[in-house]
């Protein structure tokens, strides 16, 4: 190669790997992960008929199973290091090991799945609109989480369980479905301000502000698997994510948790992995910049090769918008069909049709879920930037993330664009959505149907 050339190429890197550090990531995939998982989960039998569980703290399972799951997570971390090719391995020091002491069951748990150890794991419900909550007594956000802003559950009812009482399987793996959103995925890094994330081995946050809280869960909900050869080759951030870990991560101990005859667990694991297929169908967690051609990102990195930032910092930010705005419609029109008790609403009908449950390899998250996912990205974004309002999409000083409009999402888009707006947009979500409630139902009877 010549000098020149190399010299462009290096110069290209650095700034691509700039612009992953510089990238916004919206907190969510899917905002309020039950107005879609209720919808999949009731139609399937194996989880509608399924009998009441009891309800059972964490750290009641941890301490009865201990021996157990410290094979089965020493067994898990073999299959991490063979199957993941960007998996920075566990620190020794973290396995889990049965001690027989409950005062750090829980600290040791989280460390060895390197999840942040201040996350509740709680006993509560999420209730969808329209459900009944069965008379248990209402708790608040904060009670579930120790996220400090929980604006987006600001109309979201959360009920608390007691230990020993009855719940059904489908409430349990509605409400988990939410979970990792709760901050199970948050400060993770060595460079996140934590004790933890700096013994947890998974280095610096490779793309994100590792500064914001929501920012460093980023790398373990989405999943750049498909970008081209020139993005993936200059901006290897991209490669760095973790989607597939926690999948499989959760579906082990959930088969483990059933296995043992602690239902309970085997239940709230499964909807927590669920979780994480579900964010894969978000094309903003499955495609760097949607619409945005290679050709269009080398100019913009020429650019700021001489001196132009502007283009860089513009991009960035209108996807950020964009983003955003998929979320806060997707959650607005779901939360409106189920308050008006409207179950022949198309988002509801497609959530509810299983036209195909394909046999569930660990292969899919990349191969088939985000690969469709990443497909649909470009014709997602263009139906965004000829719907939304102008300044939303198209204005790079405009930031719609912590603008009062989003509050009146419906309403601004039917200012835009009148109906026919809010008809694309509910469209192109079907279709994203549209093969979802199969790949639910394949991880769901990969753990259950044996």
């Amino acid at each position: 190669m010549k000098p020149h050339r190399f010299k462009v190429f290096v110069i290209t890197a650095v700034l691509l790997f700039q612009f992953g550090m510089l990238l916004p990531q919206s907190a969510l995939a899917w905002t309020e992960h039950p107005l879609i998982s209720y919808q999949v989960l009731r139609v399937i039998p194996e989880v509608r008929d399924a009998k009441t569980v009891n309800v059972e703290d964490l750290d009641t399972f941890l301490m009865e199973k201990e021996g157990g799951l410290a094979t089965l997570l020493a067994a898990e971390e073999e299959w991490a290091r063979q199957n993941l090719a960007y998996y920075r391995p566990l620190p020794e020091v973290l396995t889990f090991k049965a001690t027989g002491t409950p005062a750090d069951i829980r600290e040791r748990f989280c460390h060895a799945i390197r999840i942040n150890p201040d996350s509740r794991f709680g006993l509560y419900l999420q209730i969808v609109p329209g459900t009944d909550s069965g008379g248990r007594p209402r708790i608040t956000p904060d009670a579930v989480t120790f996220l400090k802003n929980t604006s987006d559950w600001k109309s979201t009812t959360f009920v608390e369980l007691k230990a020993g009482e009855m719940v059904s399987p489908l409430d349990v793996m509605t409400t988990a479905s939410d979970e990792p959103d709760f901050g199970l995925d948050i400060g993770l890094y060595d460079d996140n301000s934590t004790e933890f994330g700096t013994i947890y081995g998974f280095g610096k946050q490779p793309f994100g502000n590792p500064n914001l809280e929501y920012s460093s869960q980023g790398p373990f909900h989405m999943g750049y698997y498909h970008e081209s050869w020139f993005v993936s080759t200059f901006a290897d951030f991209v490669n760095q994510t973790y989607p597939e870990y926690r999948i499989h991560l959760y579906k082990t101990l959930s088969t483990y948790a059933f296995r043992t005859g602690h239902d309970y667990w085997g239940w709230r694991f499964m909807g927590i992995g669920l979780h994480y297929i579900m964010d894969l169908t978000q094309p903003y967690h499955t495609t760097l910049l949607p619409g945005v051609r290679d050709i269009v990102l080398r100019w913009i990195n020429y650019f700021d090769i001489i001196g132009i930032g502007d283009p860089k910092a513009d991009a960035i930010q209108l996807v950020s918008n964009r983003h955003t705005a998929i979320e806060k419609f997707q959650q607005a029109v779901l939360q409106e069909a189920y308050q008006a008790n409207k179950p022949d609403h198309p988002l509801l009908v497609t959530l509810r049709t299983i036209n195909v449950c394909p046999a569930w390899d660990d292969s899919l998250p990349r191969d088939l879920i985000s690969e469709r996912s990443h497909a649909i990205a470009g014709k997602m974004d263009e139906i965004m930037e000829e719907t939304m309002p102008e300044s939303w999409v198209s204005d790079p000083t405009f930031e719609l993330g912590t603008s009062p409009e989003l509050d009146d999402i419906m309403v601004r888009i039917k200012q835009n664009g009148g109906e026919q707006a809010i008809d694309r947009v509910t469209m192109i979500l079907k279709e994203i959505l549209e093969p979802l409630s199969g790949y639910m139902c394949s991880y769901i009877y990969s753990i259950m149907v044996k």
